[in-house]
């Protein structure tokens, strides 16, 4: 069973994935993983793409079952196997705004504002996430973009749109899981 789920930063995607995860018993992993590197400040230097696309297709097609979380629009056509569902997560910005904020400062605490440097990354971050559905060109992964994308798929495709809680997703993941017949291999 191969799961995608994707959604704006701070839909909930991360958190969804890693439950689903849990219940079913198959790995969650995690675009970030592959498209950073691993640096003292989290999130502020990207991998190079061909290794961050090699690494990942090789962890994909030699894993059999998996649930694979974020966006991954522009990252190229033979990098993933065929997926079994998508799960598209949409959150009303306010709601999604919000829930950033609040994930940023219990990541960092007070240095988002109190550092210079940290203050200018979370104000060019929470620009770059506001993008999302303004689409003013900030960044290149919006909602069109995804509407887009979703719109030339050929696979099953569950959207979530709306501040669900986390069981009423699940609940509905596993009732498609179970209409489709979709088993661990």
């Amino acid at each position: 069973m191969r799961i995608h789920i994707f959604g704006a930063s701070g839909s909930g995607v991360t958190t969804l994935g890693k439950a689903l995860s849990e219940k079913i018993g198959i790995e969650y992993i995690d675009s970030d993983d592959f498209f950073w590197l691993t640096t003292h400040i989290p999130f502020t230097e990207k991998q190079n793409p061909e290794i961050r696309n090699n690494t990942l297709s090789e962890k994909l097609h030699t894993t059999r079952n998996w649930i694979f979380g974020g966006s991954i629009i522009h990252w190229g056509d033979d990098v993933f196997p065929p997926f079994d569902l998508i799960v598209f997560l949409y959150l009303p910005p306010k709601i999604r705004m919000e829930r950033l904020r609040k994930r940023e400062y219990e990541r960092y605490g007070e240095e988002i504002i109190t550092n210079t440097e940290r203050a200018q990354k979370f104000h060019e971050f929470m620009d770059w996430a506001k993008d999302y559905d303004h689409n003013t060109g900030i960044a290149n992964r919006t909602l069109k973009a995804h509407l887009e994308w979703l719109s030339g798929i050929n696979t099953p495709l569950i959207e979530l749109s709306g501040d669900y809680e986390l069981y009423q997703k699940m609940d509905i993941i596993l009732d498609k899981i179970k209409q489709r017949n979709l088993q661990v291999q």
